[in-house]
């Protein structure tokens, strides 16, 4: 995605009307998507920070995957720790690094909004780019809206999300 088609993406975003969430909600999660970010660059890091979510689990956090309609609710704890679960696994086995780096919180210690980057559609998740990708998923307390995604997902990874949530 050029940056031009992030700037649509975002401004897609922003001009969703959606009747159930109101401009402030869209500019509030806006301003956190866009905010400051600390990578959890070890692999130990990105096991703390999982399980700060885990013990938080409970607390009302939205699960997206760009490409999907965003959730109109909140997941229940078990769905996270599922999430959880299955997320660290995909990543583990797919980014073939001694390092993570491709997770991303508002916060290490006290996270309220996740990113995560696909490893396989990774571009440059870090630092300054001119086509910086999505996140494939984010975890946020925040309701999300759609993050209109000119990248199609990819079958294997729309099979994998269909799994997650089918029941």
């Amino acid at each position: 995605m050029t940056s031009d088609g992030l700037n649509h993406a975002i401004r897609h975003a922003m001009n969703t009307t959606a009747t159930d969430i109101s401009e402030d909600e869209q500019q509030r999660f806006m301003q956190a998507f866009r905010g400051s970010f600390t990578s959890a660059l070890r692999w130990h890091h990105l096991d703390d920070l999982w399980e700060r979510l885990t013990e938080r689990a409970d607390d009302g956090w939205y699960i997206y995957a760009i490409g999907e309609a965003p959730p109109a609710q909140p997941a229940d704890g078990d769905r996270m720790r599922t999430f959880i679960t299955e997320i660290d696994q995909l990543l583990r086995q797919e980014h073939e690094e001694d390092y993570c780096g491709i997770v991303y919180a508002d916060d290490l210690k006290q996270p309220t909004f996740v990113k995560i980057y696909d490893p396989n559609n990774l571009g440059v998740s870090c630092g300054y780019s001119d086509n910086p990708p999505l996140p494939g998923w984010l975890l946020t307390r925040i309701r999300p809206f759609d993050l209109h995604s000119e990248q199609i997902l990819p079958k294997n990874r729309r099979r994998w999300w269909q799994r997650l949530f089918s029941n």
